[in-house]
């Protein structure tokens, strides 16, 4: 005997795993704030100021150069001792210690490739220019600008590292030098592109309606999305493929510093750039037609950018703790928290930034768009926390096998050390403490 339709279909309501059930009442306004957030990966990134940014032979010279220890003044650190690959190419302290400790968190370098400003007050322009900055800092690799291409010209397998990826010479001119180095690290780093993951999944599988495949998505996951895309408001700011719009917004976190002195942001970034002379309206510039300048040329310094930081992204973000761009905030349940509970005077502190284009008219922020206390319950700090749990890339990127330039004569074989300097573990000494302003990438 044939069961009716409408008790077949009851039937298989409540057999549906809850997510698929779940998925089955998302409105059409919720699929298509979810279906905002990929597809993953994105296009490739092409950076014209930087006319190696594709080429394998200067990725590989620029894997060398972030794991070499040369780069930094006495020899102990290096751009990996702060990115440490098993730490998510982030660092687990709450601010990053170079020669010495500095005054911000490590973000990591996973997808900095798709960044529109580096570093967590935007003091740099381009991933080639963000890669030098730490060569500056004092506190960083040590102020050693002025040393590394005296140090790439005089080691044989650096100068031939460099021949390979730019097909001449290290140049006299150290100006010149050091920026291709930075190109060169900006080759590699843009190869450190992360893997799909279970949000991806599910957001691929709700755009095709495949309902089995959005079955396998958690249910509190599930929940904590409706969330990030609903009441929360939380793609207003970490919105797209990378959970980002790349701009700045204040958000609570005080500014002053342990030291007493303040943090400001996005407003000491803009000086940065301004005075930078490897800024992309700077003479290093591979752009031909110059046409990537208009977002560095409408960088205004704004007092509205006072104590305003990146918005970051937040694919694998469960995988760098601690948060906030001073690392104050240890788990992702707390910085839920804090926003679920944000006080009036937090609040006076987080008057929103208008996101615009550089040079657009900024429009106003919509009403209820800003920064406000959630009062979210219990549960839904945890399902908040689930959903975040799955822009975890599935596969994590590895610290890359060591490799020397194939046309390069090979060290001695009673070596003691490489000829390029010791390899960063992400394992260092404690240093005395120097002073310099930075901001860490």
């Amino acid at each position: 005997m044939k069961r009716p339709a409408a008790a077949l279909m009851l039937l298989a309501g409540t057999l549906l795993p809850a997510a698929a059930a779940d998925a089955a009442t998302l409105g059409r306004d919720e699929v298509a704030a979810v279906l905002a957030h990929g597809p993953w990966p994105p296009p490739a990134a092409v950076d014209p100021s930087n006319r190696v940014a594709r080429s394998a032979r200067a990725a590989r010279f620029g894997s060398r150069l972030f794991f070499d220890t040369q780069l930094s003044a006495d020899g102990s650190v290096a751009c990996a001792s702060c990115h440490v690959p098993e730490a998510g190419w982030a660092e687990r302290r709450a601010v990053a210690v170079g020669l010495a400790p500095t005054d911000r968190n490590t973000p990591s370098v996973v997808d900095a490739v798709f960044n529109r400003w580096f570093g967590w007050a935007g003091s740099t322009d381009s991933l080639w220019a963000a890669s030098l900055r730490p060569l500056a800092d004092a506190r960083e690799l040590g102020s050693v600008e002025r040393l590394v291409p005296a140090r790439v010209r005089a080691d044989p397998d650096l100068a031939c590292g460099y021949r390979e990826a730019f097909g001449a010479a290290p140049p006299a001119d150290d100006e010149r030098l050091l920026a291709d180095l930075g190109k060169a690290l900006a080759a590699f780093q843009a190869t450190l592109v992360s893997a799909r993951t279970p949000f991806d999944e599910y957001r691929d599988a709700l755009a095709r309606g495949d309902r089995e495949a959005q079955a396998r998505y958690p249910a509190d996951a599930l929940r904590g999305l409706r969330l990030f895309v609903g009441r929360a408001q939380c793609n207003l700011c970490h919105l797209g493929p990378r959970f980002t719009n790349g701009e700045f917004d204040r958000v609570g976190i005080p500014t002053r510093r342990p030291d007493g002195r303040h943090d400001w942001g996005r407003y000491d970034g803009v000086k940065a750039l301004r005075a930078s002379r490897h800024a992309l309206t700077g003479p290093h510039n591979d752009s031909p037609a110059q046409t990537d300048l208009r977002a560095t040329l409408h960088a205004a310094l704004d007092p509205e950018l006072l104590g305003a930081f990146r918005v970051p992204a937040l694919r694998g973000v469960a995988r760098t703790p601690p948060y906030m761009h001073d690392g104050s905030i240890a788990t992702l349940r707390e910085v839920i928290g804090h926003y679920s509970t944000i006080s009036d005077e937090k609040l006076a502190r987080a008057t929103p930034h208008p996101h615009a284009e550089p040079g657009d008219e900024q429009p106003r922020r919509q009403e209820g768009s800003l920064l406000r206390r959630l009062d979210l319950t219990e549960r839904e700090i945890d399902d908040l926390v689930a959903f975040l749990r799955t822009l975890d890339p599935r596969r994590s990127i590895p610290r890359p096998a060591p490799t020397a330039s194939s046309s390069c004569p090979s060290a001695p074989a009673d070596a003691a050390t490489p000829r390029s300097g010791r390899q960063a573990t992400g394992q260092r000494q404690e240093h005395r403490v120097l002073t310099a302003s930075g901001d860490q990438r």
